[in-house]
């Protein structure tokens, strides 16, 4: 298993455990975030990009699946049209880690946590994003906006996950 952090830092030596801001998360331990190979494409945008990621897990159903891909894939990354040109342009640094500290927090969107501080194993920098999502055999949508493709994901048996839709336009 592999995993990784995702960050536009290129000079991260040390990963130091913090509290998480998550108020359903115990507060009283510091931890490291890392996911896994399978939900890496959730993350390969800017942090701020709003974006609606979604994939086919293993309780998903036949029908979702024609309703939600089309092209082959089996997984998707949706992001609004206004960050297209941001993140043609943007660099991302890919933080492995040694799998030995971390355990499962999260199945569905993939996330690792450790209760240690970490040191990166390889730093892998990737400066065409979009390739690197292609790459992955993900399909990227580009939308005008994300709530109805959220609204409808959201009541769906896809795995998903919905990051930084504070900065998306409203509805």
């Amino acid at each position: 298993m592999r995993l990784f952090h995702v960050s536009e830092d290129p000079n991260i030596k040390d990963f130091i455990p913090r509290i998480p801001y998550r108020q359903d998360l115990d507060q009283s331990q510091g931890l490291v975030w890392a996911l896994n190979e399978r939900c890496l494409p959730n993350f390969l945008t800017p942090r701020d990009c709003p974006r609606v990621a979604y994939h086919v897990g293993i309780n998903t159903r036949a029908d979702d699946i024609d309703i939600f891909f089309s092209s082959g894939a089996r997984h998707v990354v949706a992001i609004e049209h206004g960050w297209f040109s941001i993140i043609a342009s943007a660099k991302l640094y890919l933080y492995e880690f040694d799998p030995i500290n971390f355990h499962l927090q999260d199945d569905t969107a993939g996330y690792y946590i450790s209760h240690h501080t970490e040191r990166p194993i390889d730093i892998i920098e990737i400066r065409d994003l979009f390739g690197a999502l292609f790459e992955r055999d993900v399909e990227v949508r580009i939308l005008n906006r994300l709530w109805d493709l959220r609204d409808k994901v959201l009541v769906s048996s896809l795995n998903w996950s919905f990051c930084r839709m504070g900065n998306a336009r409203p509805r």
